[in-house]
């Protein structure tokens, strides 16, 4: 009896700590998130408290959705039945909703048929439901002829979608589930036990119209497309994943919380991540969702799962590849991390991409080529509409002859060894340091990779960016008091010199920064989505000059980036990106308006590791400043929890030749405190947000004492600052405040 006691008070004690943390974790998102009032309204309605963190697994990369997190891997097409069961239920919890079951009572209440020069049209009503009271509108277009005709389903925005598909000899049916006309409203308060989203509710209208169709003799029933674009490219694969009967879907630009997963597409790649959406669209999604705002790797799934569930039908994920609302980089991961379940169930040929130019729109052109991928699913055609993706791959890496380094080359590495020299003795003298600093660049130099030749170039006005692609970047017209100078510049780069007006047509010098993004694929240098004025610009009014580019495979540069391990196998896309940097040093150096002692380099994720790389091994830079982004690599384990090293070698190829060290660490030939060492005594300022599940904090921190040592040393001890921010990991508007502090640059 007592030890039945004992475990009751255990577990009291535990719900009572558990529920603690969770009413704090609560707090702190109401502190650090901008306000949502249908979230607030929704949390004082239900009650709900975040999950607690502690009890869900980290997974920083895509989860294996072959892998259930407390079971077995997924070998066999009967063990991913129940598997897809689960995670059907997982999404239907945190991302879509709840879903009433199929009403069974579907009926025509209304019917008028039309005829067309060439075609057939019906407007149809249907209802169900609870004493048929929910209503939902449809249009039937059909070629002439008996059928039975494949289907082409899709949301009422679509309709000339759907004139093509008929004149391609489709029965097209076109539904009220769609923002220009929705009649999903109502059935809110018709299944009051769901709480289904509106792109939820969309989704399951879709299935009512399968309802309807598999009644008609002229629609083949087996060959039902549903597509849509943007948000109903969401609610597409949210309908194919639900109804097994529809037979292929065409997701068109679905963006975030579509075909880009949450952990590839969040604010930290300045992407429509789960705050911006779960704020501007507070009723798209569940607003559970929100509390994985910061902390996707503890989301217990991701968009890819969602796309795998439709496994083995086909699925056709199409993008622009300058449209904010998606990355072609996240989309690929997203195809890549699914595609191991369209293999397990017989179709590895059923998981497709298409790229298209431009921003988000589509023209009559995609639609055709849709049509053309249709038709080779469905038998029709038998020509292929082939995958071409862009992004290069680790391995694509290794097939260009890719030289790997070999680990037991190098010795591991501890703590300390920064004053040392070779032979392990006290460094006493700064012709001692300087041999140290040399060695170590040429570590650096091994893992970047071998530098093709390189010529300086002063820079100049042949080869900027042209106005037409400046506007489709949203970088044509400078704000008011600003001006903006396109260059071209290295290798035939082109960048843009933001200056204040009153700068202009004088003799004036200011100190300049270089702007180096993060991983932005869509708008390069200007975020995509973000809160308050980008970063370049904020820099720009704060009385400073700045330099901005696109890095490789970003922006105006996306496609350059598809052959690069092809060209220059023993290089890198960092090393590319460190090379561009010095370049704009170059330019920099020789402005009229800037002051050739005072360029610094300020960069975020991606950004914040070229910019210490470059730092590093150019001394012309006068200091560093750097938000997120960092964690020490040789504490970046596949166990850390932070993603590993195998992110920058694999997930995201910057440095390939990191492949090998996984497993390895401690023999990585150098790390962030060599990288802060060889900028000392120059200013350098680390920005890290207190929420970011890709850096290791503490790591960071010895990193930081480490390096800190070698600025003492140098008379510096001052000049390497640490700030934790008390936010989540992305560029806020408060941030720009921390860059254009006096107290950042002395």
């Amino acid at each position: 009896m007592r030890g039945l006691i004992l475990s009751l008070f255990l577990v009291f004690v535990t719900s009572a700590d558990e529920l603690a943390r969770r009413q704090e974790l609560l707090d702190e998102l109401r502190r650090i998130l901008p306000r949502s009032a249908a979230w607030e309204t929704w949390l004082e309605a239900s009650d709900e408290l975040p999950p607690d963190f502690a009890r869900l697994p980290g997974v920083p990369g895509l989860p294996n959705p072959l892998r259930p997190a407390n079971g077995q891997p997924v070998t066999t097409p009967a063990e991913w039945a129940p598997h897809r069961a689960e995670l059907i239920g997982l999404f239907q919890h945190y991302v879509i909703g709840s879903v009433p079951p199929p009403p069974g009572n579907v009926r025509v209440a209304e019917r008028q048929t039309h005829r067309e020069p060439g075609a057939h049209r019906e407007e149809v009503t249907l209802e169900f439901g609870p004493e048929h009271r929910a209503r939902l509108r449809l249009e039937i277009l059909r070629p002439p002829g008996p059928g039975p005709f494949p289907v082409f389903l899709t949301q009422y925005n679509h309709r000339r979608w759907a004139l093509i598909a008929v004149s391609r000899g489709y029965l097209a049916c076109v539904y009220a589930g769609a923002d220009a006309r929705d009649d999903t409203g109502p059935w809110r308060d018709l299944w009051p036990d769901h709480d289904w989203t509106k792109l939820t509710r969309r989704a399951w209208a879709a299935s009512r119209c399968v309802d309807y169709l598999a009644t008609r003799p002229e629609a083949d029933a087996r060959r039902i497309a549903l597509t849509g674009h943007s948000r109903n490219g969401k609610t597409s694969l949210i309908a194919a994943a639900l109804d097994e009967r529809i037979a292929a879907v065409i997701s068109s630009s679905s963006g975030a919380g579509g075909a880009c997963p949450w952990r590839c597409f969040s604010e930290a790649e300045f992407g429509e991540g789960i705050e911006l959406i779960t704020r501007n669209f507070p009723d798209w999604l569940h607003p559970r969702l929100r509390f994985f705002v910061g902390r996707e790797d503890r989301l217990p799934i991701d968009q890819h799962e969602l796309i795998a569930c439709i496994a083995p039908r086909p699925v056709l994920l199409s993008t622009a590849l300058n449209d904010n609302v998606e990355s072609v980089w996240a989309i690929e991961q997203c195809q890549r991390a699914a595609q191991p379940v369209f293999a397990l169930l017989g179709a590895p040929d059923h998981l497709n991409l298409r790229y298209r130019h431009g921003p988000h729109a589509t023209a009559a052109g995609d639609i055709e080529s849709y049509l053309d991928w249709l038709d080779w699913k469905f038998g029709r055609a038998s020509r292929r509409v082939d995958d071409a993706p862009i992004y290069p791959t680790l391995e694509d890496w290794q097939r260009a002859g890719g030289t790997p380094l070999d680990p037991a080359r190098f010795p591991a590495r501890g703590r300390g060894d920064l004053l040392l020299t070779a032979d392990g003795a006290p460094i006493n003298s700064r012709e001692e340091w300087d041999a140290k600093r040399h060695e170590i660049r040429q570590r650096i130099s091994q893992v970047l990779g071998e530098t093709p030749p390189l010529a300086a170039d002063p820079g100049g006005t042949y080869g900027a960016e042209p106005q037409p692609v400046a506007a489709l970047l949203r970088r044509d017209t400078p704000p008011a008091r600003l001006v903006k100078e396109s260059l071209s510049f290295g290798n035939y780069v082109t960048g843009d010199l933001y200056y204040p007006t009153n700068v202009a047509g004088t003799t004036r010098q200011l100190p300049a920064f270089v702007w180096l993004h993060p991983l932005s694929v869509s708008h390069g240098y200007v975020a995509g989505y973000h809160r308050g004025e980008t970063p370049h610009l904020a820099l720009t009014r704060s009385g400073y000059a700045v330099f901005a580019f696109d890095q490789l495979g970003n922006g105006a540069r996306i496609e350059e980036v598809r052959h690069f391990y092809e060209r220059y196998p023993d290089w890198s896309l960092l090393g590319k990106t460190v090379a561009d940097t010095r370049a704009a040093v170059d330019v920099l150096r020789g402005h009229r308006h800037v002051d050739p002692d005072q360029i610094y380099l300020t960069g975020y994720g991606t950004g914040a590791l070229a910019a210490l790389h470059a730092a590093a091994l150019d001394d012309r830079v006068a200091g560093v400043i750097v938000v997120g982004g960092i964690t020490p690599w040789r504490f970046d384990t596949v166990a850390s929890g932070t993603g590993g090293v195998g992110r920058w070698s694999q997930a995201l190829p910057w440095l390939p030749r990191l492949a090998v060290f996984v497993g390895e660490e401690s023999r990585i030939p150098y790390d962030v405190p060599e990288l802060l060492a060889l900028i000392a005594p120059r200013p350098v300022q680390l920005i890290i947000p207190g929420i970011d599940y890709q850096t290791n904090l503490e790591a960071l921190r010895q990193a930081v004492h480490e390096a800190r040592r070698v600025f003492a040393w140098l008379g510096a001890p001052q000049a390497l600052v640490f700030q934790k921010t008390d936010s989540y990991n992305h560029f806020s508007p408060e941030l720009v405040w921390c860059l254009c502090g006096v107290e950042t640059i002395p």
